[in-house]
């Protein structure tokens, strides 16, 4: 990364509005983004520090945590320790889908979540499972089976198996308070994702847990996340087409 020292002054972030359901964090990182990609704030840019966030914005130091944290993840900031945090460089190809955790996006609408564990346990990899995580078959897996609630109604079946070697205490985590997708994004920034959306007939098993009839087609999300050239996690989300839609907004390079 190449870090711009020419600034004569950190920029800074407009007032927040306090007025909204959209958790404070989230409206942070909707106004950092937004000066990235207006040019407002340059890549190598240095942004604010969080002692600096903290008393211009009048919310918690977890808060300015969180936000510049999961910018970090998601490819738009860079942390050099002991200098600060910085604009990243821009990738060389945007994903239409970023990685989006479920809990979140349904908080953020002022709504509960919780999840239900179906199934978790260390297993072999055969057949189709084996050839998408790109490993022999009979190598051992971790699988997990979860639905997630909103507001008490099913929204998404996730089934996901996972590297052991990536996520080594992945079938001890607690689940009750985090999900699967946020505790490996705290583990690893992946190098490389795949996204695959195709519209599906539920079978019987998911009739009974997303609560749909037989003719309601759903939405399935295949995501495949790599670190260093290994696949680190393979799932496929479920979602009830009349309860959830699948769309992106992004910045192109005019």
């Amino acid at each position: 990364m190449t870090i711009n020292n020419n600034q004569k002054q950190e920029p800074n972030l407009s007032a927040l509005p306090r007025n909204t359901a959209v958790p404070l964090y989230q409206l942070i990182q909707d106004s950092i983004i937004q000066k990235i990609r207006s040019g407002e704030w340059g890549k190598g840019e240095k942004v604010p520090s969080e002692n600096t966030l903290v008393e211009d914005l009048g919310v918690s130091r977890m808060t300015i945590n969180r936000a510049l944290r999961e910018l970090t993840q998601r490819g738009y900031l860079e942390r050099v320790h002991g200098v600060g945090t910085f604009v990243a460089e821009p990738p060389r190809h945007a994903s239409l889908i970023e990685i989006q955790d479920i809990a979140d996006e349904i908080r953020a609408q002022g709504k509960n979540h919780h999840a239900d564990i179906w199934h978790i346990q260390a297993e072999q990899a055969h057949g189709d499972v084996a050839e998408r995580m790109e490993v022999k078959p009979g190598t051992e897996v971790f699988h997990i089976v979860m639905l997630h609630f909103q507001n008490d109604v099913p929204i998404q079946l996730e089934e996901r198996w996972v590297n052991p070697s990536m996520a080594p205490e992945f079938l001890t985590a607690d689940f009750s308070a985090t999900t699967p997708t946020q505790y490996l994004i705290n583990l690893y920034r992946p190098d490389e994702m795949e996204h695959i959306v195709r519209a599906i007939l539920p079978d019987e098993e998911m009739q009974e847990m997303l609560a749909i009839p037989s003719t309601e087609p759903c939405l399935r999300l295949s995501r495949r996340t790599w670190k260093n050239g290994a696949v680190v996690t393979l799932a496929d989300f479920t979602y009830p087409s009349t309860r959830y839609d699948l769309g992106a907004r992004y910045a192109t390079n005019n």
